[in-house]
């Protein structure tokens, strides 16, 4: 029985929403696409408009997944400060888990928790603004410093 599905986000775009009630400790997608170099992964998208979106996973080894190409369903999930899912790395494989109970109908969320280099050296960090709304939430999809 399918768990999620992609719909409209009031976040940003796509997202990825609960069909049926998720428990904690649920395994609810792997995420896929090409796996390849940060250097192939850069090349591919240099030229290209990806209207905002963060299709690039990187992997533990140095690769990265690139979920543009290839990719599934978990490529749309979109970031939130105060999350409801994690991405678990196992043998070069990503995962999301389930981390706290998400009821029918709600979006999943991960921590992109973004690490940019020179990133104070980009002409905007408003494309790595966080839309999430929480009362918690740090303004920015980039990973705490």
């Amino acid at each position: 029985m399918k768990r999620v599905s992609v719909r409209r986000s009031s976040i940003h775009g796509k997202g990825v929403f609960a069909l049926q009630t998720l428990a904690a400790g649920e395994r609810v997608l792997e995420y896929l696409g090409l796996v390849t170099s940060w250097r192939e992964a850069a090349r591919h998208y240099a030229y290209r408009e990806v209207e905002g979106h963060t299709f690039l996973f990187g992997l533990s080894d140095g690769r990265v997944i690139d979920g543009g190409r290839g990719g599934n369903s978990a490529r749309w999930l979109n970031h939130a400060c105060r999350a409801n899912c994690e991405a678990v790395e196992e043998n070069g494989r990503i995962f999301i888990e389930v981390t706290r109970r998400i009821p029918a109908g709600k979006e999943l969320f991960i921590d992109y928790a973004l690490e940019v280099p020179n990133v104070r050296h980009r002409k905007s960090l408003d494309d790595y603004r966080c839309r999430c709304g929480a009362r918690a939430c740090r303004g920015s999809m980039l990973a705490r410093v």
